[in-house]
C-alpha cells in the first residue's frame, strides 16, 4: 500500500529549479571534500517526529491525522507506520533512520508483552531494510514519557524504576544490534531535578554512572560494537538536567572513567536552551575528540522550549559542517533530523517540504564549509592571531618550560606588546561572502 501517492523520488534539480519537490543543493553523488554528499552528510529520519507526532503541544491536542494511523488496532497501526516510513525514506533519498523503542511498537499490558510486540515490529523493519538498503543510524530508549519515570529513570529515587529502566535499555540495545545500528544514544529525558530540597544529587549521579557502566558491560557481552552517545540537554522537562551541555557531560564521564566509551550527540535546539550556539557545542565536542553525531534542527530564540524546527539557517548549517569537517567528518554518526513540522502543517506533502529544506540547508552548508577550509579563510587568520605562541616566550609557555617566576621576570623586563584587532566583523563578512557565492 502506498501512503504518499503522487510523489515520486525527490531528485536534484539545481538551485534554479522552481519545483518544491526537488533538491536545490543536495546532490547525493556530488563529491565535496573528498566524499560524496551522501557519505559526508549521512542524513537520517527521526521515526518519532516524522511518524508518531500528531501535532500536539503544551496548549493543544492532536491536529494531524495521518493515513497510516487510520485503524484502531495499535499493532496494525505500527506496521503501517513502518511501511510508510520506508516509502518516505526511499522517496526522499534518506539513507538512515533513528528510533526510540516506544516509537516503533505500542505498549503491552506488561514488559513481557511490550517486548514481544517490539520483536514483531522489528521483523517488519528488518524486511524493509533488506528491501531498500536503508540502515539504522541509532536506537535509544524512551525512559521519560511514561508516568513511572516521574522522578527520572537512571536517577530515580525508586530502585524498582531504575531496574525497569535497565531492563528497557537492555531490550533497546538488543534491538539496535539486531537492526545493525551504528550507535546507541542515551538521552536523559528526566535525568535531573526540580528542587534540591528532596534530591540526593550525589546518589543520583552515581546511579546514572552505574547504569551507563552496565550498558557498556552488556554491550561487550552481546557483541554490540556500535558507538555509545550521550545527548546533552539543559532543561525541559526538569528544571536542572544533569546532562546540561557538552562540557558538563564530559566532566561527568571523566569523573566516572567512562570517557573512552562515550561520545556526544549534539542537538542544535538543546544548544540554544543552554544559551550556547550550535557551533559552540560542536566545537567543544570536536576539540575534546568526542563529536559523535548530530540531531539536526533549530530552535526559536523567542520561545523558551524545544521547538524542534527543521533547520533552514544557512549560517548555522555552514558553521556546523565546518566543525564536522575539521573533526575529519562523521564516522558512525550523521545528521538525524530531530525536527517536526509545525502544528498547522498537517498535510503529508509538508513532510517532504520540511526534509527537503533541511537537507538542502546542510548540503549548502557543507559546500560553503569545504571552501572555507580549503581556502583557509578563517584558519590563516587564527594562525596569525596566535603567532606569539610559535616563538620566544609563547613557545616556552606551550612547551611547559616556564613557571610563574620565569614569567614574572619576563614581564618585568619586556612588558606587553600591543594587542591587534580581532576583526570579528571582517570575518563575519567573509563567511557571508562564501555563503552567497557557493
Amino acid at each position: 500500500m502506498a501512503f504518499f501517492k503522487g510523489i515520486d523520488k525527490i531528485k536534484y534539480e539545481g538551485p534554479n529549479s522552481k519545483n518544491p519537490l526537488s533538491f536545490k543543493h543536495y546532490n547525493p553523488n556530488e563529491v565535496v571534500a573528498g566524499k560524496t554528499m551522501k557519505e559526508q552528510l549521512r542524513f537520517a529520519m527521526s521515526y518519532w517526529h516524522t511518524f508518531t507526532y500528531m501535532g500536539g503541544d503544551q496548549f493543544g491536542g492532536a491536529s494531524i491525522c495521518r493515513p497510516w494511523d487510520q485503524t484502531e488496532d495499535t499493532m496494525e497501526q505500527a506496521i503501517n507506520r513502518v511501511h510508510a516510513a520506508f516509502e518516505f525514506m526511499e522517496k526522499a533519498q534518506i539513507p538512515f533512520f533513528c528510533f526510540h523503542d516506544r516509537d516503533i511498537a505500542p505498549l503491552g499490558k506488561d514488559l513481557k508483552e511490550t517486548n514481544e510486540r517490539l520483536d514483531i515490529i522489528v521483523d517488519v523493519i528488518k524486511k524493509e531494510m533488506a528491501r531498500t538498503g536503508i540502515k539504522c543510524l541509532w536506537g535509544t530508549t524512551n525512559a521519560f514519557g511514561d508516568g513511572k519515570f516521574v522522578h527520572g529513570a537512571g536517577t530515580s529515587c525508586n530502585a524498582t524504576v531504575f531496574a525497569y529502566a535497565a531492563a528497557q535499555i537492555k531490550k533497546a540495545m538488543e534491538i539496535t544490534k539486531e537492526l545493525g545500528g551504528e550507535n546507541y544514544v542515551f538521552w536523559g529525558g528526566r535525568e535531573g531535578y526540580e528542587t534540591l530540597l528532596n534530591t540526593d544529587t550525589e546518589l543520583e549521579l552515581d546511579n546514572y554512572a552505574r547504569l551507563l557502566q552496565m550498558a557498556v558491560d552488556y554491550a561487550e557481552e552481546i557483541g554490540f560494537t556500535g558507538q555509545f552517545l550521550i545527548e546533552p540537554k539543559p532543561k525541559e522537562p526538569t528544571k536542572h538536567q544533569y546532562d546540561f551541555d557538552t562540557a558538563s557531560v564530559l566532566a561527568f564521564l571523566r569523573k566516572y572513567n567512562l570517557q573512552e566509551k562515550f561520545k556526544i550527540n549534539v542537538e542544535a535546539n538543546h544548544a540554544t536552551l543552554a544559551q550556547h550556539t550550535f557551533q559552540h557545542e560542536l566545537n567543544q565536542a570536536r576539540i575534546n575528540g568526542v563529536l559523535g553525531s548530530i540531531d539536526a534542527n533549530q530552535g526559536d530564540t523567542l520561545l523558551g522550549w524545544d521547538t524542534d524546527q527543521f533547520p533552514t539557517n544557512l549560517y548555522d548549517t555552514t558553521m556546523a559542517m565546518y566543525e564536522v569537517l575539521l573533526a575529519g567528518g562523521f564516522t558512525t554518526g550523521g545528521l538525524n533530523f530531530d525536527a517536526k513540522v509545525r502544528r498547522a502543517s498537517f498535510d503529508e506533502y509538508d513532510l517532504f517540504y520540511a526534509y527537503i529544506a533541511g537537507m538542502d540547508a546542510f548540503a549548502k552548508g557543507l559546500k560553503v564549509a569545504a571552501r572555507l577550509i580549503e581556502d583557509r579563510a578563517l584558519e590563516d587568520f587564527k594562525e596569525k592571531r596566535y603567532a606569539s605562541y610559535k616563538e620566544g616566550i609563547g613557545k616556552d609557555i606551550i612547551e611547559n618550560k616556564v613557571g610563574f617566576k620565569e614569567l614574572e621576570a619576563y614581564a618585568l623586563e619586556h612588558g606587553v606588546t600591543p594587542n591587534e584587532s580581532g576583526r570579528q566583523e571582517l570575518l563575519e563578512s567573509i563567511v557571508n561572502q562564501y555563503i552567497l557565492e557557493a
